[in-house]
Formats: C-alpha cells, structure tokens, sequence
C-alpha cells in the first residue's frame, strides 16, 4: 500500500478570490476568510437511500438532504428501492415530485433495470432515461445472464449506465455476515466473497460484449478488486465504487451488534487492505456511503436479524480525512477526486455553486444522536475525528450551518 509523506490540507489564499458565491448574503464568505476553514467543493455520493416514497419512517428526501447537507455532500443519486419501485415513468415522476417540492440538495434518482426489482422483467428503460442518473436494481444481484444482457444492451443504445449490485444469492446460503473468521468463532453464518465477485466476473464480460457503460456498486471482496482492475486494463467501460467502512474496518472489528450489519459485510483484513491498494491505484473511481438509515427497532436484533445497513453521509468525510489523509495513505487531493470529481464525470452530473466550508483541525467524536438523519446506526460511533463542516451551500443556496 502507497503512503504518502506530509500530507497537507488545501488551503485556499482567500475565500473572497474563489468562484464561488452565496445569494442574499454577499458578506458571508469574508466571515469565514481565514486559515482556520478550508474551502472544498461539494462532495458527491453516487448511492444512498433515502427511502421516499414507500419508507419513509426510516427516512425522508428532506431529512436525507439535511444529512447529506451537514456532512458536505450537495449532490446524491437515490436507490431505487422504493415503493411504488422508480420501474415505469409515472413511479419515477412520483418520486421526482417528491425531490422537487423537499430536496435542499441536488437528488438525481436511480430507475430500476427490472420491474419491482424482481428480475423477471425489464423494467421501461426507454421510458425513464430521460429522467433518471442511471439503471440499478440496487439490493438485489440480476440473477438471469439473459436478462442483465438484455439490460446492458439497451443502456448502451441509450447512453446510460448500469449500476449493478452484485450477489449470487445461490451462494448466500442464508449468511449475514462475513464466510470468516469471526463467523467461524461466534457461530453466525456467513457470506462468501465469491457471492459478489463471481457476478462482478459475469457482468464484465457482458458489459465487454455489449459496450455498456458498467459501475460497480459497494464492493468489498480482494477478487472483485482484481477482476475490475484486470478489466480496466483491457479497455471495459468500468467503474466502481466503495464504501467507508470497507476502507476502515474489517471483521476484526465486528461486535455482536446490528450497527455492524451491512451487505456486502465486512470483510477479511486481506480484503481491506487489497481496497486501500485499490483507491491508491486508481482502480476503484469513487467513495459512495450506502448511506441505509432504518428504524432503531429495525437494527435492534443483533447480527443475525437486525436490517441490513448503516448510514454515513454526516460522517464520511472526517473519518475518510482523520484514517486516510493524516495517516499518510492517501493525499487529500486524491480524496476529494473520490468525493467530488469522479463520480460527477462518470455520471454527468453538474458541479454548480456548491460548496462546503471545514474546520480541519477541529475535533470532534461521531454521536449518531447529532445526526440529521432519521437513522442512528453506524459502527463509528464514539470515533474521534478531525475535520468539522462549517457551512454547506448548494446552488449559492446555504443548505447547512453549524
């Protein structure tokens, strides 16, 4: 793994000389021009679930916002994993009425590649290109190899991107936690990797074959690391992403608690390590949260039966900066590509007059009581962090203040 010696902030001269503005307040940014902040441009998170409409007990588009807003992030493409599923226009145009009336940030929302993310059907991919980020069936693997070729074939006429979320469920076997170690010791039943690379494997030659835009969502296993570097080496049109907790935690880590449950799980040690080789290299494009927020009684039941997922928007970014940046593993600068520049350019989304203002010497510790979100449950919490936000603006609009 590549460390990085020295490694320093971005500071910016004077927040006045940068292209940035706030409307209604053309004084503000001079209150903050000091060394003390340092200006970032918003952050970028291609996968988070924000639940409305169908959820929204767990979480709302508006509460959502606010927590995307409170750690950086200005722009986010949803899952669609909703009820009514974003399958068919008119389900997508109620969700997009939703994001229109309550969203303080920009929200671009996944279609579903099959309808109700069931994987017997196509979902109308002609009828909902015009009106969303890209095609994903997020939480759930496409089982058939027909169907996920017809897929790709038809995202490839239409210039959009399938976002797959991989997983053969026939290796599942009923696991919920990592196939290692810890589930060996404590008696839980577990996930191998191979339930994740071995569709990785199938989706890239069919995107090789189809010309497919393919992104590859959260992985966490060393092979998938592997194969999609193997593929970028050949010329495939791949991307793919990984989570926080895949950086910065691994089944070591694992406590007998629902706040540790996500899929894919935690990995082995090799695994983390083999994704931090990968950030540094370029293998892996971008840093997504799966931000997942569920009710407190819905990650209440342990390992084996609390909901799968966390969130993270609201503490990414510090725990990113305070494990990755001061340790020396990655420079900031390559960070903030992750965060903010590579996802935009893969998925076409706009940069606009957004921007977030940080403290990065501040300390602070993750209490998932502060959080903006509805959801609670994060294994970071009591983490102390360096890097606190000060303000978020999104579109000269501030959508956060601390």
């Amino acid at each position: 793994m590549t460390r990085f010696e020295k490694v320093r902030p971005i500071k910016l001269p004077a927040l006045r000389e940068v292209p940035f503005s706030v409307e209604g307040d053309d004084s503000l940014l001079s209150r903050y021009d000091s060394p003390q902040f340092t200006l970032i441009p918003g952050f970028c998170d291609v996968h988070v679930h924000f639940r409305e409409p169908g959820f929204s007990y767990k979480e709302t588009i508006a509460g959502g916002c606010a927590a995307a807003a409170r750690g950086g992030y200005t722009a986010v493409c949803a899952m669609p994993n909703l009820d009514p599923v974003p399958d068919s226009p008119g389900h997508l145009r109620a969700e997009l009425e939703i994001i229109e009336k309550t969203a303080s940030i920009r929200v671009y929302p996944y279609a579903a590649i099959t309808v109700g993310e069931r994987g017997e059907t196509l979902a109308d991919l002609e009828g909902t290109a015009e009106l969303c980020a890209a095609y994903s069936d997020d939480g759930h693997g496409v089982q058939s190899e027909s169907m996920m070729r017809a897929a790709m074939e038809r995202a490839a006429a239409l210039g959009k991107i399938v976002a797959a979320h991989c997983e053969v469920n026939e290796l599942l076997r009923g696991g919920y936690i990592h196939d290692g170690v810890y589930a060996r010791t404590h008696g839980h039943r577990g996930i191998c990797s191979e339930s994740e690379w071995r569709q990785i494997e199938r989706d890239l030659r069919l995107a090789e074959e189809t010309g497919c835009a393919y992104h590859v969502c959260h992985i966490s296993a060393k092979e998938s690391v592997a194969l999609i570097r193997e593929a970028k080496a050949r010329g495939v049109d791949v991307t793919c992403e990984t989570a926080p907790h895949y950086l910065l935690l691994d089944e070591n880590d694992l406590e007998e608690s629902g706040c540790w449950k996500m899929n894919p799980p935690l990995r082995s040690r090799e695994d983390r390590e083999a994704l931090l080789e990968g950030l540094c290299d370029g293998t892996i494009d971008m840093i997504a949260t799966d931000h997942a927020p569920h009710s407190a009684g819905e990650k209440a039941r342990g390992l084996e039966k609390s909901a799968f997922g966390i969130v993270g928007l609201e503490c990414a970014f510090p725990l990113l900066y305070t494990y990755l940046v001061r340790e020396g593993v990655l420079p900031l600068e390559t960070l903030l590509d992750k965060l903010v520049t590579a996802p935009r350019k893969r998925f076409g989304l706009p940069m606009g007059n957004d921007f977030s203002l940080w403290d990065l010497e501040a300390g602070d510790t993750v209490d998932p009581e502060r959080f903006l979100s509805k959801g609670k449950s994060t294994p970071f919490a009591g983490r102390r962090v360096r890097g606190r936000c000060a303000l978020t603006v999104c579109g000269g609009k501030i959508v956060y203040k601390s």
